[in-house]
């Protein structure tokens, strides 16, 4: 029985265990933030939205504080409000952009718990849709992504910008 290849070789840093660049991805992406070719969808004064480089779903975008925190208990009460109201925000954006079923919203506080970037607090939200895992999640451990990153910073930043 043969099957179908979906080639994805921008994952190929992602999966193999080379040599990381050094310092922290998510400080890097706001250093980066005016780079038009940037990730960074917006920059409020406490925090910042980027899209996930390697998404669950079209629209995956993370939250971020601006200071390079590794717990919640670092933040200050602005800093954690700001994360909340830019949550708030990006649900009626991403309403209009994608038209989701609904959205995951999620927290991975340290690398037994997931966390991919473990020393920056960042706040993972992502827009579903019912049926969204299909056969090649299930059966073959591949998601399909639709939309380019960039192409949906682009999209997320036309509305977070009104």
């Amino acid at each position: 029985m043969g099957f179908e290849r979906i080639w994805s070789p921008w994952r190929k840093a992602y999966v193999t265990s080379g040599a990381k660049d050094p310092g922290c991805v998510l400080c890097r992406a706001l250093e980066q933030a005016a780079d038009p070719k940037s990730l960074v969808a917006h920059v409020a004064v406490h925090s910042f939205v980027v899209m996930n480089l390697y998404p669950y779903n079209a629209g995956h975008v993370m939250i971020a504080p601006r200071r390079h925190l590794g717990s919640l208990a670092e933040a200050t009460p602005e800093e954690l409000s700001e994360l909340m109201v830019l949550a708030r925000r990006l649900e009626s954006v991403m309403a209009e952009v994608y038209a989701p079923d609904g959205i995951n919203l999620g927290l991975n506080l340290g690398k037994a718990a997931g966390a991919g970037v473990a020393d920056h607090i960042h706040l993972h939200m992502v827009p579903r849709w019912v049926g969204d895992t299909n056969f090649m999640t299930t059966v073959g451990g591949t998601r399909v992504i639709p939309e380019d990153p960039l192409e949906a910073c682009a999209k997320l930043k036309a509305q977070l910008e009104k």
